[in-house]
């Protein structure tokens, strides 16, 4: 719980009781004593009146009116996918080889004639908090997909792990071995990292959050932005992740999760690079922001080309278990993250490429093409169906199928006023560094 949102919120409508009321709410979830709780909540509420009127633009911050969970950000779907776009407009042009506006899966700059920096950052799936080795494996396997995908090796992680103020300190620990299953496994080191409280003092409960990043240098990239017409998708066996433990979990399906505890993917990768393929590899990616048809939108958008899929060559590459249970929960396996690596190559390397990821002991086949167009199709029993990104993810939790994947019916009306947002925060990005460069 934030205390400090708490008090907000309450102080801005002119509420009365506040301090009584939060601690209440206090006691209950610290088991804290009545006069400790008091205390809390009357410092929590000076602290709020203090800033909750602020001025000049450092302090306020750029309200768009429109909530995270409303917009579906964070859920992979249509609403996250373009305030991603609007986050590259205001992070502005860089001098980046690979930046957040090519949607890729890590960021490259280049630090000689032929070398470059590969960087990316993950953070933990939201729902395995009370999981923090199950977050940990699954966090650290995903920030190393992301930097091999860019047919680059890796070379290090970090971490930052971020724990609220009644969670146990055990959390940490596991989540650390968690992380450090994956290094011992793949020879990747752990070597620096962050931890702190969330909030400090002001959020209250036992929730931990958190993010795993990782480097590698490389001299060639498979960048998205690379994808040609004729070139052919192929794609390898996938069992999920944290997406995929957290269906398992939320519905009482635990004994699915083993199937999620692997490093395929990472052996996939390893073995094209040293194979040196990657090299004539034109684009890969992992399968995660919203499933197959979450990286197709994002590809095509990259690139400019129509992706065209084959059902019948996507499912089987699904592990048996987990598209038994997303089936029997009525789940599109599609639109989650399968954790597979999509690889898109000239034709004419495709059976080299297959070769020695099945000489890697990891399944993979040709699952469709690339033509000239827009956007994304999907070939079911040989009829062609559109193959767009719902405006969230698959509903994979309970409470996710309350929340539902359909696109709002305001859904214009907030997109005009993050647009807003976003430009007023461009603006006052504009006005800082004139002012700084204005005093240098």
């Amino acid at each position: 719980m934030d205390i400090e949102g708490y008090a907000k919120r309450a102080l801005s409508k002119g509420e009365e009781n506040i301090e009584k009321r939060l601690a209440d709410r206090i006691q209950e979830i610290k088991g804290s004593t009545p006069e400790y709780s008091l205390a809390l909540a009357k410092a929590a509420v000076e602290e709020a009146k203090a800033t909750l009127n602020v001025e000049g633009d450092v302090l306020t911050s750029s309200v768009s009116g429109v909530s995270m969970g409303r917009f579906g950000v964070g859920s992979r779907g249509t609403g996250d996918f373009y305030t991603h776009e609007k986050i590259a407009e205001v992070i502005g042009s860089t001098n980046a080889v690979v930046d957040s506006s090519q949607l890729d899966d890590s960021g490259a700059v280049q630090i000689d004639d032929d070398k470059y920096l590969v960087i990316t950052i993950d953070g933990m799936h939201s729902r395995l908090s009370d999981f923090p080795y199950l977050s940990g494996f699954h966090v650290a396997r995903a920030s190393l997909r992301d930097v091999y995908v860019m047919g680059t090796r890796p070379l290090a992680l970090l971490s930052d792990i971020h724990v609220a103020d009644d969670g146990d300190v055990g959390m940490i620990f596991d989540h650390i071995a968690g992380i450090t299953t994956v290094s011992e496994l793949t020879g990747i080191p752990l070597i620096t990292g962050s931890t702190l409280r969330i909030g400090g003092d002001m959020v209250i409960g036992g929730r931990m959050t958190g993010g795993v990043g990782a480097v590698g240098i490389s001299s060639s990239l498979a960048a998205r932005q690379n994808t040609a017409v004729g070139d052919v998708i192929l794609m390898t066996e996938g069992a999920g992740g944290g997406t995929i433990s957290t269906t398992a979990l939320y519905y009482g399906m635990h004994d699915v999760i083993d199937e999620t505890i692997n490093i395929k993917f990472l052996e996939a990768c390893e073995a094209l690079l040293e194979s040196g393929l990657e090299k004539k590899v034109h684009a890969m990616t992992d399968v995660t922001n919203g499933g197959v048809r979450g990286d197709a939108k994002e590809i095509s958008r990259t690139a400019g080309v129509k992706l065209i899929f084959e059902e019948d060559k996507l499912r089987p590459l699904v592990n048996t278990r987990v598209l038994e249970m997303l089936e029997k929960l009525e789940i599109d396996y599609l639109g989650v993250s399968l954790d597979a690596l999509l690889i898109i190559a000239p034709a004419d390397i495709a059976p080299a490429i297959m070769e020695c990821i099945r000489n890697a002991g990891v399944a993979i086949d040709i699952v469709g093409r690339v033509e000239e167009g827009t956007g994304a199709d999907l070939i079911v029993d040989g009829v062609t169906r559109d193959f767009s990104p719902r405006f969230r993810e698959s509903a994979y939790t309970p409470i996710k199928k309350m929340m539902g994947e359909e696109q709002p019916d305001d859904f214009e009306t907030m997109r005009k006023a993050i647009d807003k947002a976003a430009n007023e925060a461009i603006e006052k990005k504009r006005k800082v560094v004139e002012r700084l460069r204005h005093l240098s």
